[in-house]
């Protein structure tokens, strides 16, 4: 059975290229009808917070992808969180260290620099010489009584590393160019790649899809799998996301977070159809797919090696049609629970009806429910173009004449605006903004915002003639 993992660090917010690993990886599940496993790579307590955990998991489930077995669900090979599992590392790492494919090393951190630094002015690639590799007992110990601390580095094997990768075909490393690694660090924590190795290993981890900048952490990954005893994963390399501006996302950014999106009204299902087709393609290039077309149509035969460039604007296209899908109440709902509004408000599933075409994210509805929902004008404190436009004459008898129009139409909240404009320019002459700005600033307070033909009917008559005699009453002071 195909089993999948999704492990982040929590040190910061869901970055898009994350969200984009976790979904292939769940579509992938989904498609294969296998395991989506969260794993939460905490080691580095340092910059991991719980705040970054629980947001992450929380920005998952609002993307629908939910997991087979993770921290909260629990299952056979857990913990599921990497700062639980230190035994488990601890007793790998003593085993390597038994059988000779380990070793203590006492290099301070400043000689490495230093060895690092004479590489590069070289013009070699950095790695570590190996100096430790086989050092005396009696050389231990004089480093020891020294008080230099010790890592643990892993004795990596000559010869090359070849594997086929899903996105890229056949690859191929020169261990020679890798030198011995750190796997445990002094201070007693493993590091990224030795655990990632045996988690992968006993979690039964059968395909690791994640980014081409961990192309390169490959060769040390295959080699530690074979000191492990386990059966390396299949691999499977995603090219980056690049940005609007041509370089690649950084994952504390906030501008390319999840959570940003969600917070600018993005729906979940367009951001995940938008990811998607971020590296990957259907097969009848279709660009609007509901997460069941994605889980049926997705192969790993589909992804793409060219990098993908992040483009908000059709980002912003996926998005509309996603809303333009939904029916007015399932929007509206949507609508109430981004502004903590009452869902059963009478008028927000009008509303919607009526602007329903002209929104591209949820809060592009903002600016519609801070007019409906006003209970009071105060012209008083408002933009003073309002104030002076409000108080000329000219804009007085256009209110005058709106007024009664809007008084002789039909029943409560059945206002034509079509008609009653009409009527307007036909009993005052005038047209255009001279016509249309006096309205506006009595209905709105603005000078421009939203198409009247929608504010008009959203008011209703009652209130309509209440903005209109407020506004002529502050005409007159």
């Amino acid at each position: 059975m195909v089993r999948v993992r999704f492990a982040p660090s929590p040190t910061g917010y869901l970055h898009l290229g994350n969200a984009r690993t976790a979904l292939f990886n769940w579509l992938f599940a989904r498609h294969e009808k296998g395991a989506f496993i969260l794993r939460i790579e905490d080691t580095d307590a340092a910059r991991s917070g719980e705040e970054y955990a629980a947001a992450m998991t929380e920005d998952l489930k609002w993307l629908g992808l939910n997991w087979d077995e993770g921290p909260d669900v629990g299952g056979s090979v857990g913990p599921y969180r990497q700062s639980e599992r230190t035994p488990i590392y601890r007793k790998y790492a003593d085993a390597l260290l038994s059988r000779g494919l380990a070793y203590p090393c006492y290099c301070t951190p400043q000689e490495l620099e230093g060895r690092r630094q004479e590489a590069l002015a070289k013009g070699l690639p950095p790695r570590y010489d190996n100096r430790c590799r086989d050092l005396s007992e009696k050389d231990r110990r004089r480093f020891q009584d020294e008080g230099r601390s010790s890592s643990l580095r892993f004795k990596v094997r000559s010869g090359t590393v070849s594997f086929r990768d899903l996105v890229r075909g056949e690859v191929q490393f020169d261990l020679g160019l890798v030198g011995d690694f750190v796997i445990v660090k002094s201070e007693g924590t493993p590091t990224f790649h030795f655990a990632v190795c045996v988690d992968d290993g006993l979690m039964g981890i059968t395909h690791v899809v994640r980014g081409e900048d961990h192309l390169s952490n490959t060769p040390r990954h295959i080699v530690l799998f074979e000191a492990l005893g386990f059966k390396a994963p299949e691999f499977a390399h995603l090219s980056m996301i690049g940005g609007e501006g041509g370089g690649l996302l950084s994952k504390r950014d906030e501008a390319p977070s999840v959570r940003s999106y969600r917070a600018r009204g993005i729906l979940a299902e367009a951001l995940v159809n938008y990811l998607a087709l971020l590296g990957w393609s259907p097969k009848d290039n279709r660009e609007i797919l509901t997460g069941q077309d994605l889980v049926s149509q997705f192969s790993l035969a589909g992804l793409t090696k060219s990098r993908a460039a992040l483009d908000h604007k059709k980002l912003e296209y996926v998005s509309g049609q996603h809303i333009r899908a939904l029916e007015p109440q399932g929007l509206a709902r949507r609508i109430a629970a981004h502004y903590r509004l009452n869902p059963d408000t009478p008028w927000l599933v009008e509303l919607v009806r009526a602007v329903k075409d002209h929104l591209v994210t949820l809060t592009d509805v903002e600016p519609y429910l801070k007019i409906v929902q006003r209970e009071t004008m105060d012209f008083g404190s408002c933009a003073r173009e309002t104030q002076e436009l409000i108080r000329r004459e000219e804009a007085r008898k256009v209110l005058e004449a709106f007024k009664t129009s809007v008084a002789r139409s039909g029943g409560p909240g059945g206002v034509d605006f079509h008609s009653i404009r009409q009527d307007l320019a036909q009993s005052t002459g005038l047209n255009g903004k001279a016509l249309l700005l006096p309205v506006r600033a009595a209905l709105t307070r603005e000078s421009s915002g939203p198409e009247l033909n929608l504010i008009v009917p959203l008011l209703g008559k009652e209130r309509i003639l209440k903005r209109v005699e407020e506004a002529l009453q502050f005409g007159k002071s």
